[in-house]
């Protein structure tokens, strides 16, 4: 009989401990440390799991000039956004964790997929039953019978359907709710966890298949589980987005094989997710007059350029202490920059309260959009509007000076494109752009701005 064993480990980040303690001195975290069984029967091979196990190559080290490198085929998804965020599609035998709050539609996204996709696809779900899965199966209106259903939450029992099966691709629904014959621990704690992933991971190098996994996030926003588990996968999707909006936004905050800079727009819908492949007409509001307080702002996220609407109110402060604040932008940014227009400019905005928005419920980190936050802000303390076909991209630095930005030539383009007859931006860029409809108004400092558009 096998030695029953027990591990405390931290629920929070995943340290492990010898014997229990009030806190962890990892992540400094208090009463997160809880104790686990751990009983090994076998080895934790995913071939136990069925009768025909095959000797696993033993690999070789080679010399780094002897490595092939062929561009591997990708499977495409049929999803514009997924593939873009992915950098090209799903890589045979890679690993990609999805997480999201509740509700996102993480669910949603890939059982959409899998019900597209024109490869053999196995959609493994421990938190809902086969006929609930048809109910939204049939709501986002499937065009293949690829997909293969499967309720079950002990991998051994996965992987004899999958030596059955011999599907393409795999998607497990959710990761936490997964356990496994060799940890004697519930599902979900951190020993499952890392025990379920490395079982998957075995299975996906070995066959070249693609792996989908789906995360729970805890209450601060992260994955729920040991840290170690975004670590172990090739990449790392991130689901965000307002329950009560209706826009969704697809990151990657890990990928092994593209770049992490790249973003998808979606739009939940009654029957499904539809994608947004032009997001500057759903982040600009549609209106008939001009308000005082409104820019457009010119950001790119990846390669991707868009046009984003500010929105700025400025009144008078009827509480001692003047309010700050700012939705979808940096406050301690906007802070900044208030100080330089009462600096530099010689507006008064000390005794007054700022509200800052960023529409479409999304968050922008671009410093290009400094300029248009100036624009929004001047207009609503003067009451006087900025017109619609006017764009900015620049960065404002501490001495007033619009500062350069990167992909200039780009957010140009993309101005153009959607019909704005004037982009702002510093005159420090190198612009090599010939023949351009759009007005290229070039700016040195805030001075400039100020006099063109209020003087």
């Amino acid at each position: 009989m096998a030695k029953v064993k027990t591990v405390f480990f931290c629920q929070n980040c995943g340290a492990k401990y010898a014997k229990w303690q009030g806190q962890c001195t990892s992540c400094k975290a208090w009463n997160t440390i809880a104790e686990e069984v751990i009983q090994k029967t076998t080895t934790n091979d995913w071939k136990n799991a069925t009768s025909t196990s095959k000797t696993s190559k033993v690999s070789k080290p080679l010399r780094i000039s002897e490595i092939h490198t062929g561009q591997e085929a990708r499977y495409n998804t049929d999803d514009a956004e997924l593939n873009r965020v992915l950098g090209g599609g799903l890589v045979p035998g890679s690993l990609t964790l999805l997480g999201g709050e509740p509700g996102i539609g993480k669910s949603t996204l890939l059982l959409q997929i899998s019900l597209k996709l024109p490869y053999k696809t196995l959609y493994v779900s421990g938190e809902e039953s086969q006929q609930q899965i048809k109910m939204r199966a049939e709501r986002i209106h499937s065009k293949t019978d690829n997909c293969l259903i499967l309720t079950e939450t002990k991998t051994q029992n996965i992987f004899r359907q999958i030596e059955e099966i011999q599907p393409d691709i795999v998607i497990i629904d959710s990761i936490q709710t997964l356990h496994s014959d060799y940890i004697e621990s519930s599902a979900g704690s951190i020993s499952q966890i890392r025990e379920c992933t490395t079982e998957l991971i075995k299975f996906a190098k070995e066959t070249a298949t693609p792996v989908l996994l789906i995360g729970h996030i805890t209450k601060d926003g992260n994955i729920a589980g040991p840290k170690i588990l975004e670590h172990m996968v090739d990449t790392v999707l991130q689901f965000e987005g307002d329950r009560n909006h209706v826009y969704r936004i697809l990151r990657a905050l890990k990928n092994r094989f593209g770049s992490t800079a790249e973003l998808g727009i979606y739009e939940m819908l009654g029957n499904g997710l539809r994608e947004v492949n032009n997001p500057s007409e759903i982040l600009i509001s549609k209106k008939d007059e001009e308000l005082s307080g409104t820019t457009i702002a010119s950001t790119v996220e990846g390669m991707r350029p868009l046009m984003i609407e500010i929105q700025a109110l400025v009144s008078t402060a009827v509480y001692g202490t003047p309010q700050r604040s700012a939705t979808g932008y940096n406050l301690k940014r906007l802070n900044m920059i208030l100080a330089v227009l009462e600096k530099r400019a010689g507006f008064r905005l000390g005794a007054k309260d700022v509200f800052l928005n960023i529409t479409g419920g999304i968050t922008v980190d671009d410093p290009a959009i400094d300029l248009a936050v100036v624009g929004a802000i001047l207009s609503s303390s003067e009451d006087i509007p900025i017109q619609k076909d006017f764009c900015f991209a620049a960065e404002v630095g501490l001495a007033g000076e619009v500062r350069p930005v990167n992909k200039v030539e780009q957010r140009i383009q993309e101005a153009e494109k959607l019909g704005f007859s004037t982009i702002f931006v510093s005159k420090y860029n190198k612009i090599s752009l010939q023949n351009t409809q759009i007005k290229i108004q070039l700016v040195s400092k805030i001075e400039d701005i100020v006099e063109y558009l209020f003087g």
